[in-house]
Formats: structure tokens, sequence, C-alpha cells
């Protein structure tokens, strides 16, 4: 594990720890059976779902405390993480979210609680292993699971334009090969990624088309064909190479 990620708990959660009104929102993509998910934490009996998320301590890195709030969610560190943008909207003030959640976790609570300022969210999208990723709820949070982005819950405050701006980065930034590499096998077919590029993109590819402008792109390496003991209709396996 990573010298500077370390796991927060209950037992030592301080909210004198953290920098005022700056919050860290995750979208943790993950890529399964055609699927494209997200993991969505549900706090403790409040019916509110949010994406992952964390506070910035006094004597830490942003992007280290973006890497610690992903390994507290996922298990995994060395993960791909990017941040894609600031939001500071005033509809942030909303106190009745953190209001509620406070409540059901029976926590004492007054107007100059740490959870009720209004925050400035610096966001990041994360790429990661399905298969590897083991979701865990923070101290605060019933459940951290995966759900298809095509049938996501209602998000707390703005969380579901966060996602949306995380995803059309996605799209946007689809062809390099850093995405292929965090959602896919170490190796697949040319119709296993076109699956994943229809499922990213929402629409269908035109197969040739698809294969030639891959195969054009250079950044693929052909390795041989798929042993499925039909030698006839056994499909090229590929890796990418890295940008």
């Amino acid at each position: 594990m990573d010298d500077n990620i370390e796991q927060v708990t209950a037992d030592h959660l301080s909210w004198e720890e953290f920098m005022p009104g700056i919050s860290i929102d995750c979208v943790i993509f993950g890529y399964h059976r055609r699927e494209l998910k997200i993991l969505i934490l549900e706090y403790k009996k409040s019916g509110i779902f949010a994406l992952p998320g964390g506070f910035l301590r006094k004597n830490e890195e942003l992007n280290d405390a973006a890497k610690r709030v992903l390994f507290e969610r996922t298990g995994l560190a060395d993960i791909y993480l990017y941040q894609f943008h600031t939001f500071g909207s005033l509809k942030r003030s909303d106190t009745r979210p953190m209001q509620t959640v406070l409540e059901k976790n029976n926590t004492p609570f007054d107007d100059g609680h740490f959870l009720l300022q209004r925050f400035i969210s610096v966001s990041y999208y994360a790429l990661v292993d399905f298969k590897q990723a083991e979701p865990v709820a923070d101290v605060l949070s019933d459940s951290c699971r995966w759900y298809d982005t095509d049938k996501l819950p209602q998000l707390m405050l703005d969380h579901h334009n966060i996602f949306e701006k995380a995803l059309k980065h996605l799209q946007i930034n689809i062809d390099r090969s850093v995405v292929g590499l965090n959602l896919l096998d170490d190796t697949f077919t040319m119709s296993e990624l076109q699956n994943l590029y229809e499922t990213i993109l929402g629409e269908k590819l035109n197969r040739t088309g698809f294969h030639r402008k891959m195969m054009l792109s250079g950044r693929l390496k052909r390795l041989g064909k798929k042993k499925t003991g039909k030698p006839h209709r056994s499909p090229y396996v590929y890796r990418f190479t890295e940008d």
C-alpha cells in the first residue's frame, strides 16, 4: 500500500483534522459484462445516496487525499485517477441532506458542525478493475456498491451533475489507451474492445470501421489467436500499448 494512504475509521476520525470548506468527490468507474458502473454510497437509515468522497487533511497533498479516499472505498492503490473539475455552486450550501445523515447516525450537531458548511468540491474520476475492487462503506454509510450508470438512484445535491461531467470527460478521452488499460483485462478481442466503446459512448459502432480505426491507431499489439478449440473461428487477441 502507498505510504501516503491511510484508512480512516470512526475510532480516530476528528473533523478538526480537515481543511474547512474543501471536499473531494470521486466518480469511480468499473466495467463488467458490458455494463459501465460507478460506486455509490447510501448513508445510514436515510435513503440518501451520494458519490464516494472525503475531505482534505491540513497536512495532506490534495492528490494524496483523493488516493486515500479511493483506497478506503475500494481497497485498491495505484489506480488511474484524474482531477476533472471543481464544483462550487451556491446550491452546495443546502444543509438538509447532511442534517438528515447526522440525525440518522445519532450524531449531536449544531449549526456550526463541520459537515453543515458550504463545500467546494474538487472532483476526480477513477478507472478501476471491477473484479479487484472490494467496496467498503464509510463511517456514516450503510453500503457502498456498484450501480449501472443507466440505473442510478437519485443522488444528493449536485452529485448527478458531477457524474455526468465525469462521464462526458471519459467519452471525450475514450481513445486514450489508459481507458482500455484500466477497464479491460490485459488481453482482449476486438469485439470486447468494441463492446467497451459502445457501452461508454452509448451507441452502436460499425464493426469494420471500428476495426480499421483501432488497427491504424498504433495503440494495439496483436498477440495471436484466442484459444477456443475452433481454429477457424478463433478471434485475434490484442494488448494495448500505453499512451
